[in-house]
Formats: structure tokens, C-alpha cells, sequence
């Protein structure tokens, strides 16, 4: 085959004759390609392989040579992942040390034992013997090294409970790793875990997917394998089932106690808002910005349960689900992945995406066998002398909400950050879109965040449920890591305005009242509206009390 290519080559005068000699005597050296396996993407390719075995089977999967080229962003992977770990660590620091491995004074066979302690080498963590404990810092030797480190007391106050002396002793094993300084610090594997993921809200493209805080330790997919309950997180879909149902932004709802029955030998139920206040009527907006409970139970029982478990499934957060009250809150269990891919509705204008692992299959012989774009070309199959024919690209995306539905959902959200339970985020000054969402007596903390171009899910609980702690919230524990991961993944030019449907209006109201109201109050905020909504407003003669009579309506504006 290769003298053929070289024949041709000289017959069409490409090379010489003395050259076609000189290849075709020279000896062909055959270079394997190198195929890097990056470490930190290990839960995405473990998930990668498990769809590919369960949809083709074991032996095409490992014996056929597949070439899979997956959705896969290799900087996100690696933002995602330093800034999971760090808030997994922050939030582990703040709960306190737990004591050394061992101490080798105390344990017999230590060297064994610590044989059987694996450290995530993509962690950078090195085990540790302290050789002196002083009043100012703790001097250590890197085992089966040369090399001595000295970690101030001033950076082990987090580890410190009354003295040094009462938290580290000579010949304790500890764990110790360089920070970006070059500065030592102590480690310990956490207890809670969690999980993070970034997911293209227009295609579907997973781009970055982060099951734990160790592969090594723990392959359990965080992402798409634990199911647990979503709490306040679950609450946008609630806010837009009662939008689609007559519902405005500007509605007013009562915020104030409820109890439910039950059943016969059951207690009542009573919902409550975390710190336990009540706030009296309140608008929709201010609803989903601080999270209020009394009030998303109120709507979805006006709106009817229902229509809200339909939305639910149809974008596929649950499957099959009861009939009850409590899941308005977020009571029924669902994953990070499928609350995360849902949320993308809200910012591609309604439409319900299915997330992209895998872009591309194709067998040994190039075949392509999987293609995970399924759009479809407009005028591609015509051709015309006459006049130009522009071909163009179509999703074929179900609409599941209307546009303008999903952009006032999109709007509250943003609210979330300028002014509620997502605040935390307004001194980046991008913009931004988020909900937080925290379980009973806080056993799950969530954060689902997005840029006009990216939605990304962040959760964190222990794999065996309890308490996280009296003030680990979603805003707390969760948020931080979204924070981290947009400030280091993301450039400026990536935080562009989110896109306004053409029949959305705005128009000045009272952000505590609901009513049309000057710009020049103080309680005013910019309100989006469909034609409906103003249309209820006139009938309401809701726009007498103000000087600003036209409303504002943005075409095209990106």
C-alpha cells in the first residue's frame, strides 16, 4: 500500500525517481499515539463508560475500538474541581480537627496501616511525621523524605482548640500539602462530601462534571447518582407552573402560618420559613428572592399540585412522584444533574434540553454510530440559480414554558443575587442568575447558579444524611463553590446580559406592593411583564398613581 501511494506520487511528479527508491527502501517506524487520561476527570469518564456499557454492551465497549469524543471542557473540569474541593475543605475547617491518622508511638504495624490510606495523587497531599510541637508551630518531616516543613500556629487556628499542645504531639502522622504560596498547610480527608456540574443551557453539552471530593476514595457519582431532596432549589418550578397559570410577577400572595391535614392519626402539617417569621402579603418576586415557604405552598396549592408535578416531569426532575404538598418545598428526591439540566429551560427561553456527555461515537473504522446533534438544516436539501438561498440551523427542542415565562423566572433569580438569599455574589457585578436551596434541619445544601451561557449545579450533604450544622445553608456552604468556580473559569467577556424575549415589557412597580410606582422611589424596581400581565394591570387601574406612563419594551437586546 505504501509503494502504491509512493508510485502515484512520482507519476504525478511529486517526487523523483531517486527519491521514490530512497522511500520506498526506508524503513516505516511505526509511533503509538499517546493517550493522556486526565485524572480529574475521572467521574465524568466513569460516567462516560457506564452509558456507552449499557447502551452497546460490554464487548463493543472493550472490544471493538470505539472512538468517543465527549462534551467535555478540560479548564472548567479543572476549576470545578479546585473549587469543589475547597469549599468541601473550607467547610470541614469550619467544623473543626479531628486528630491526626496515627500516632506511631501508639499504633503497632503503623507503616502497614498507612499502606492501606490512599491519597488522591491529583490532591498533592504527603503524608507527614510532626518531630516537635511548639507554641508558635509545628515542625514536621515529609516520611520517606529528606525534606522538613514548619506550619505556623496563626494558620492552625481553625485546628486549634484550646492549645497546640492539646491538638498535635511528636510522631503524629499527619496529611500536608504546598498551597499556591508555597506555604504548608494541614489537611484531613472531610466527611461531607458533594459534587458540582456545568452544563451549555443551549445544547445540552456537559462541560464540566465533578462527582466528589475523591475519585480514589469514593467513585459514587454525587452528580447523577445520589438522590436527595432539593428544598428551596426546587421552588422556581413551582413559581413558573403559577406564571403559566395567571399568575404576575407583581401578584400578591399571603405570607403567614398554614397547616394541612394529614390524615386520620397524623399531625397537621406546618410548614414554616426559615427563622420562623412571617412576612404578610408579599409579591411572587420577593417570594422566590428570599425563599419564602408559606407562600410557595400557598401558590401551589391555588395553582394545583398537579400542573406542577406535570412541569416536573416533563423536564424530567422526577419520575414518578405523590401528590403531596410538601414536594412544593423540594421533599421529593431527585439528582444534581437532572435539577441542573432543568434550570436551563429557564434561561434558553422555555426550552427542555437533554444533557450531552457524549458528542461523537464512532467504530474502528471511522463509522459514525452516535451523533448527539440532531438539529435539522432549513434549505439545506435545495439548490437555486436564481436567488440565494440561505440555509439555516433549527433545534428541534420541545417548548415546555413560553418564553416569557421563563424569562421572568430567569428575572427573579437575578433578583436572588442583587437582593436575596444569593447576595453573596453582588459584589462580582456580572451578570448572574441563582437559587439556593437548604433541606430540614439542614441535611442538604444547594446552589444552582448560571451565566447567560452556563448553568451550574453545586451540592453538598454527607452520603449518609444529617445534619450539616445550625448555619450551613445553601447560601453557605454550597454558593461559595459556584462563586470560586465562575471567578476562575470564566473571563469577563463570558458574562454577557441574558437574552429578553421580544413580548416581554417593563415597567417601574413597588417592589413590596406589587403597584406601578415613580423610578425615583427608593422601593422601585424594574418589573418584567407579559401583554397579560399589563393587560390586568390597566384593568386594575394600577398606573394612575405614577408620572412613568409608557412601559419599556427591549427588541433584540443580548
Amino acid at each position: 500500500m505504501i509503494n502504491l501511494i509512493l508510485q502515484n506520487l512520482n507519476e504525478n511528479n511529486f517526487i523523483n525517481k531517486n527519491e521514490l527508491q530512497k522511500y520506498i527502501k526506508k524503513k516505516i517506524n511505526l509511533k503509538k499515539r499517546k493517550i493522556k487520561l486526565l485524572k480529574e476527570a475521572n467521574y465524568y469518564t466513569e460516567e462516560i463508560r457506564r452509558v456507552i456499557k449499557d447502551s452497546y454492551g460490554f464487548d463493543k465497549l472493550y472490544a471493538e475500538g470505539l472512538s468517543i469524543k465527549s462534551a467535555l471542557d478540560v479548564e472548567y473540569q479543572l476549576h470545578a474541581l479546585s473549587a469543589l474541593r475547597s469549599g468541601i475543605e473550607s467547610y470541614d475547617k469550619r467544623h473543626g480537627w479531628r486528630g491526626p491518622i496515627l500516632n506511631t508511638k501508639l499504633v503497632a504495624n503503623w507503616k502497614k496501616k498507612l499502606k492501606e490510606k490512599k491519597i488522591d495523587t491529583s490532591l498533592g497531599w504527603k503524608f507527614a511525621k510532626i518531630i516537635n510541637v511548639k507554641e508558635s508551630e509545628i515542625i514536621f518531616k515529609i516520611l520517606n523524605e529528606d525534606e522538613l516543613g514548619i506550619i505556623q500556629s496563626v494558620n492552625l487556628k481553625w485546628a486549634i482548640k484550646k492549645t497546640i499542645y492539646d491538638s498535635f504531639n511528636i510522631n503524629d502522622i499527619i496529611f500536608v500539602s504546598k498551597n499556591s504560596k508555597k506555604i504548608w498547610e494541614l489537611k484531613q480527608y472531610p466527611k461531607v462530601n458533594g459534587a458540582i456540574v456545568a452544563i451549555d443551557p443551549h445544547n445540552g453539552k456537559v462541560k464540566a462534571l465533578v462527582g466528589g471530593f475523591s475519585f480514589e476514595s469514593s467513585e459514587f457519582n454525587r452528580v447523577t447518582q445520589a438522590k436527595r431532596q432539593p428544598g428551596s432549589a426546587f421552588k422556581p418550578f413551582v413559581y413558573a407552573t403559577a406564571l403559566e397559570n395567571n399568575f404576575s410577577p407583581n401578584s400578591i400572595v399571603l405570607d403567614a402560618p398554614f397547616i394541612a391535614e394529614q390524615g386520620v392519626g397524623l399531625k397537621d402539617w406546618k410548614p414554616e420559613n426559615y427563622g420562623k417569621e412571617f412576612y404578610g402579603p408579599t409579591t411572587l418576586r420577593k417570594g422566590v428572592e428570599y425563599s419564602r415557604n408559606l407562600m410557595t405552598v400557598r401558590i401551589a396549592q391555588e395553582t394545583g399540585l398537579k400542573k406542577i408535578l406535570e412541569l416536573s416531569q416533563e423536564l424530567d426532575i422526577y419520575n414518578d412522584i405523590p401528590e403531596l404538598l410538601s414536594v412544593s418545598l423540594g421533599s421529593a428526591e431527585t439528582t444534581l444533574f437532572k435539577i441542573t439540566n432543568a434550570y436551563a429551560t429557564f434561561i434558553n427561553g422555555g426550552k427542555k434540553i437533554n444533557p450531552v456527555l457524549i458528542e461523537r461515537i464512532q467504530d474502528r473504522r471511522g463509522k459514525t454510530i452516535f451523533n448527539s446533534d440532531n438539529r435539522v438544516c432549513v434549505g439545506c436539501d435545495r439548490f437555486s440559480e436564481s436567488k440565494i438561498i440561505i440555509p439555516s440551523i433549527k433545534d428541534n427542542l420541545q417548548q415546555v414554558i413560553s418564553k416569557e415565562t421563563a424569562y421572568q423566572i430567569l428575572s427573579m433569580l437575578e433578583g436572588t443575587i442583587q437582593r436575596g438569599t444569593g447576595k453573596r455574589l453582588r459584589d462580582l457585578k456580572v451578570p448572574l442568575a441563582g437559587k439556593t436551596g437548604t433541606t430540614n434541619d439542614n441535611y442538604d445544601a444547594w446552589f444552582i447558579g448560571s451565566t447567560s451561557n452556563l448553568v451550574i449545579g453545586v451540592y453538598i450533604g454527607f452520603d449518609v444524611p444529617k445534619t450539616l450544622g445550625r448555619y450551613e445553608t445553601g447560601a453557605k456552604a454550597a454558593l461559595p463553590i459556584f462563586k470560586n468556580f465562575i471567578k476562575e473559569a470564566l473571563y469577563k467577556d463570558d458574562f454577557k446580559p441574558f437574552f429578553i424575549p421580544e413580548e416581554i415589557f417593563f415597567a417601574a412597580i413597588n417592589y413590596n406592593t406589587g403597584k406601578k410606582e415613580n423610578f425615583s422611589n427608593s422601593d422601585s424596581i424594574v418589573e418584567a411583564f407579559k401583554l397579560s400581565d399589563i393587560n390586568k394591570m390597566k384593568n386594575n387601574n394600577l398606573g394612575k398613581n405614577t408620572n412613568y406612563d409608557s412601559l419599556i419594551k427591549f427588541r433584540q437586546f443580548y
